[in-house]
């Protein structure tokens, strides 16, 4: 509701029109203390988790009277309000409501400064609170491993079902029409060989679609062999990502790249289809100038390049990001190979690594690139990121600003909220939970990330479950929940469930010969 509605009409007393004797002038109170359910309350704060039928606790600085109250002092959106004063304390006013709640509803209590409850009440006092979702299941229990089975099938079909239809690459956004994603179509790419070994889909399918989306790329606009951030899926022109960013982005091309490489070692039949995806996937990857994006040789890779704006993005691709693939792959290039001291010196040379970043550093580099042994002089990236994924949880579960989370709701990354889109973290902390972030680390945490599946999908799963699985995002203080589907938070979910699953992924990569080379090169181990 959006107005508010007056005090119970009841406990209102009659004032005549001049017949009263003129009034006393009323002593002067304040509003000491407000509490709601037994919680205190400041001015202006917003509360969660209420019950449907809280009672709001206001002490005053003296002993007050319910028998002649102001029509204009208290206000409330949830309707009428029933009063009465504390059996042992009479400075004391419990308000409930007259009905119960709904749940999941944001709602303001307000009091107004002025002559009411005997006194004269010097200043006012208001606040919002959100009552607590309903806790009772949405939806019938199943076992854990059909509803694992659900959820990564229905991820799995943004890519299939929603792919777009001239190209097959994997839309942008629910609703993005002729936009496609590079980074995206990547994760897709990866997603179809999960779908062949789940039985989703036959591997005919699989290699007619692979097949079509390598020819798309192959005409497509590129920039020094990489592709741009965003293409139109029917023309294969670029899209401009902003104003300076027309061109080449070299991150989204890597994630891209991974895709197709993985896509490579998979269809290693030898009938003409699969030998010819392997083919044009080469060609391809081979077609990518990386030393291009050092700008004139630099020890450091650059994210874009404009055929008109030229380097005006000017943006270095540093550690620690999403991008170590970047540096993996540009290494691993059989034609355009960037030497060790790139690497260490444009991606390690920079800055230390944050345990409080956004999920996703965890994720996309990650979907082929295999954790489990792989060690470099720098890291152990398994250790580096259970630790990342720790972090992020126990921050959701010690929380302490009142945005909802527990053992079973949380997950912090890059997805829509309720102003926009945000990169969500402990450092920037918006709220906003996002079911990909729980779900693409199954691999570094599954108990937890079993327990938020589970709770995303019977609890909340009347407002975020839909016909792609789980919704982008949502925010239980502000009442939120995303409508929206996104290809690089759709795509993590379904590779990194297969890799905890099977390893599929990471064992196909892996096999790569050029990304073995590579890893070398930089010193990595991974056996």
């Amino acid at each position: 509701m959006n107005r508010f509605i007056p005090f119970v009409a009841a406990l209102l007393a009659a004032v005549s029109c001049g017949t009263e004797k003129p009034q006393a002038e009323l002593p002067r109170a304040i509003v000491m203390s407000v509490s709601i359910d037994g919680s205190p309350v400041l001015d202006n704060s917003s509360i969660i988790g209420v019950s449907v039928s809280p009672t709001i606790a206001l002490e005053f600085s003296r002993d007050i009277t319910i028998d002649r109250v102001s029509v204009a002092t208290l206000a409330f959106s949830g309707g009428e309000l029933t009063a009465r004063l504390d059996d042992n304390n009479p400075a004391l006013l419990l308000l409930t409501p007259a009905v119960q709640l709904n749940p999941s509803s944001k709602y303001r209590f307000g009091i107004t400064a002025g002559e009411s409850f005997g006194v004269d009440l010097v200043e006012g006092f208001s606040f919002s609170f959100t009552t607590a979702y309903d806790q009772t299941d949405k939806f019938p229990r199943i076992s854990d491993d059909e509803l694992f089975e659900k959820v990564q099938k229905a991820a799995f079909s943004y890519f299939w079902d929603y792919a777009h239809p001239a190209s097959g690459l994997a839309r942008e956004r629910l609703g993005s029409g002729d936009t496609v994603t590079s980074g995206g179509s990547g994760f897709g790419l990866m997603a179809i060989p999960v779908g062949i070994e789940r039985g989703w889909i036959s591997r005919t399918d699989g290699a007619q679609r692979m097949l079509k989306i390598v020819d798309f790329l192959a005409a497509a606009e590129r920039f020094h062999g990489a592709w741009p951030h965003w293409l139109n899926g029917s023309t294969g022109k670029a899209i401009p990502f902003s104003s300076n960013d027309n061109g080449a982005d070299l991150v989204e091309t890597a994630f891209l790249v991974e895709g197709l490489l993985a896509a490579r070692a998979y269809f290693d039949g030898s009938d003409a289809m699969e030998s010819e995806i392997r083919s044009k996937i080469t060609a391809l990857w081979e077609g990518v100038e990386w030393t291009w994006f050092q700008q004139g040789g630099q020890n450091v890779l650059y994210w874009h390049w404009s055929p008109d704006k030229g380097w005006a993005m000017n943006m270095k691709i540093t550690s620690w990001n999403e991008a170590q693939i970047v540096y993996i792959l540009a290494a691993s290039s059989p034609t355009y190979p960037i030497a060790k001291e790139v690497y260490d010196e444009g991606w390690r040379g920079t800055n230390g690594y944050n345990y409080r970043s956004p999920l996703f550093f965890v994720h996309y580099s990650f979907l082929g690139l295999d954790p489990r042994k792989l060690k470099d002089a720098y890291a152990s990236y398994w250790e580096q990121n259970c630790q990342h994924v720790r972090t992020n949880y126990e921050y959701c579960v010690n929380s302490n600003k009142g945005f909802g989370y527990s053992a079973e709701c949380w997950g912090l990354t890059a997805s829509d909220y309720y102003n926009g889109y945000t990169a969500s973290s402990p450092s920037n902390d918006t709220g906003t939970v996002a079911p990909t972030a729980a779900l693409a680390s199954f691999p570094y945490a599954p108990d937890e990330a079993m327990s938020a599946m589970k709770y995303f999908y019977y609890i909340f799963g009347d407002r975020l479950w839909g016909e792609y699985g789980f919704k982008d995002a949502f925010s239980i203080k502000e009442n939120w929940f995303a409508s929206s589907y996104i290809a690089i938070d759709e795509g993590p979910i379904v590779v990194m469930m297969e890799n905890y699953r099977t390893g599929l992924l990471w064992d196909t990569f892996m096999k790569d010969e050029d990304v073995q080379a590579g890893l070398t090169k930089l010193g990595f181990t991974w056996k």
